[in-house]
């Protein structure tokens, strides 16, 4: 039986202010923990069995999923005190680990089919299987190069720019047979891409690339989420099927107020007239006072943003405080408990 494994033990550093009280992969995106999305693919795959790999403030993990149950998965746990890497992470979840796997790293949305990407591997008989995708800008990511059929030739993680040779790279999903973890010694620090795939490439082993033209998108940084942010609610990407939540536009009073289609606001936000809100997320409690505008921008929860305020292309944290007329300029990021003064700009 195919099992998944996800890799959510990252302290995600460049995520930082807003993965400091709270691990990147359960940081709200529109409005639900990360993590929700990715159980939601693996379900559609109808893979039931999934492998979470912690290392980070893992009971604030746990606390959400449990055994997984409610949410129609079996949870299993494995725990690293010191991060071994992506592989190292894989290995160490040996004795969960009887058949092929699904592993996905736990900071990318994506929509990929992975049943196709399951029948592409076994089509393949490949050992190893990666998707790829293409990208603008691909030196912060592996390059992956393949051949004709699939078979992966090369491997080049996060080459300098001068050194690009081209703008697929390796999309963090992946499908592996058990026989890979006899490759990856125990208890050693190891990378799939910059130590493992990279062997079984120069090897001849049978380690295929699956291309998918689908959505990609790590949050593995401030901009990113917000891309990814922007994906959910365009409708690029689904919503999970669960959990429940009011996160969608509530049906108060517009008089006054300006919220369009595609911005989700969790159903006990206050909103005061003269408001108005584009493509933005806005978290549980937030409280927005009249005449503030918001666009482009994900507020999390617990959050007042006090009259005439602008907000801008900017992600804002839990329970913080945005002053009378204060304006926060594209590109700004406040972690949580943030106060911002009257009339300030950030």
């Amino acid at each position: 039986m195919v099992k998944a494994l996800i890799l959510a033990g990252g302290k995600g550093a460049r995520l930082r202010p807003l993965a400091l009280h709270v691990p990147k992969p359960i940081v709200p995106l529109a409005n639900i923990p990360f993590l929700f999305y990715q159980i939601d693919r693996v379900k559609r795959a109808a893979i039931t069995e999934v492998v979470l790999s912690l290392s980070y403030q893992p009971r604030k993990i746990i606390d959400i999923f449990g055994d997984g149950m409610p949410f129609g998965v079996t949870m299993r746990y494995t725990h690293e005190d010191l991060p071994l890497g992506t592989a190292g992470a894989f290995k160490a979840a040996e004795n969960l680990i009887d058949d092929t796997m699904i592993v996905l790293n736990g900071d990318v949305l994506t929509d990929i089919d992975l049943t196709d990407l399951l029948r592409f591997h076994r089509e393949k008989g490949a050992e190893a299987t990666l998707a790829t995708v293409r990208v603008m800008n691909p030196s912060g990511y592996g390059l992956v190069e393949a051949r004709a059929d699939g078979r992966v030739a090369r491997f080049t993680e996060k080459p300098p720019e001068d050194d690009v040779t081209g703008d697929t790279i390796n999309a963090g999903i992946y499908v592996l047979e058990r026989s890979v973890l006899a490759r990856i010694p125990a208890g050693s620090a190891q990378s799939f891409e910059r130590d493992l795939f990279p062997l079984m490439a120069q090897e001849g082993a049978a380690i295929y690339a699956y291309h998918t033209q689908g959505f990609w998108q790590d949050i593995g940084s401030p901009a990113k989420y917000l891309d990814a942010s922007f994906g959910v609610i365009s409708g690029r990407v689904k919503l999970p099927r669960y959990p429940h939540n009011s996160c969608l536009q509530n049906d108060w009073e517009k008089a006054r107020i300006t919220i369009d289609d595609i911005s989700m606001l969790d159903g006990k936000c206050v909103v005061k007239p003269g408001v108005s809100i584009e493509n933005s997320v806005l978290g549980e409690g937030c409280r927005i006072e009249e005449g503030a505008r918001i666009k482009d921008s994900v507020i999390w929860s617990g959050t007042r943003v006090l009259p005439s305020a602008r907000i801008e292309r900017s992600i804002v944290g839990r329970q913080c405080y945005i002053g009378e007329g204060a304006r926060l300029r594209p590109g700004t990021v406040l972690g949580d408990k943030s106060s911002v003064s009257d009339f300030s700009v950030i």
